[in-house]
């Protein structure tokens, strides 16, 4: 029995004359924290969007949670995106007009909910986040840190199959970093949730069960 959630083979992005990710073939067990790691420029954040269906391969398939991403519609993307994929991104990507609660709930509208459904699905959340007192802060009163755990709570409002993160601690102190790495660390091992994360710092990336080296467009170790 095939137990992998991700399976990616041979996929390739050319941007203009210059190929970025280089036929890189990746899988990913349900239940499994595997860590992308290179330097800048190596191809690792073009290789999360394109197993992710943020972008489509040039070539290569693409098959995540028993759907052929390369075969799909854009209107299928994004609704199998928003039922199935939760994503945490380095600048946060909240909206800034919008409060704590009401940034963890933005996937939720499509949802046929009621408004206090929505908000008591969003509080429990932040709470578990320990941001319970931020509930109606708007981002720019909060800390990159409290940002962060309001985007995590966002990635997992829809109780997401996998979490794809992209250098989540990058815009952190090295103390707020970690703190939401413990985070991350608890989903996986308590929650069994599946993550893919991208990062250029070696040493967070040994939190993953599993860490993939990514250099000039390929995986290499």
């Amino acid at each position: 029995m095939n137990d992998h959630i991700l399976s990616a083979t041979g996929i390739k992005k050319t941007f203009g004359t210059v190929e970025v990710v280089k036929g890189v073939s990746v899988a990913l067990r349900a239940g499994e924290f595997v860590s992308l790691v290179g330097r800048s420029g190596s191809g690792k954040t073009t290789l999360l969007s394109l197993v992710s269906g943020l972008d489509r391969p040039s070539s290569g398939q693409v098959n995540l949670c028993g759907k052929d991403m390369v075969a799909a519609s854009e209107n299928e993307l994004a609704l199998f995106r928003r039922a199935n994929i939760g994503f945490i991104f380095q600048s946060f990507q909240l909206i800034p007009t919008l409060s704590a609660w009401e940034n963890v709930a933005v996937p939720l509208f499509p949802e046929k909910m009621q408004e206090e459904d929505r908000r008591q699905r969003a509080v429990t959340l932040l709470t578990q986040m320990q941001l319970e007192h931020r509930l109606d802060h708007l981002p720019g009163a909060m800390s990159g840190g409290e940002k962060q755990r309001v985007a995590i709570a966002r990635a997992l409002v829809n109780h997401p199959k996998i979490i794809f993160a992209d250098e989540p601690t990058g815009n952190l102190d090295s103390q707020t970093g970690q703190a939401i790495m413990r985070i991350l660390e608890t989903l996986h091992k308590e929650q069994g949730l599946t993550i893919l994360m991208v990062t250029h710092d070696l040493e967070l990336s040994k939190t993953a069960d599993r860490v993939l080296r990514m250099q000039d467009g390929e995986i290499v170790a």
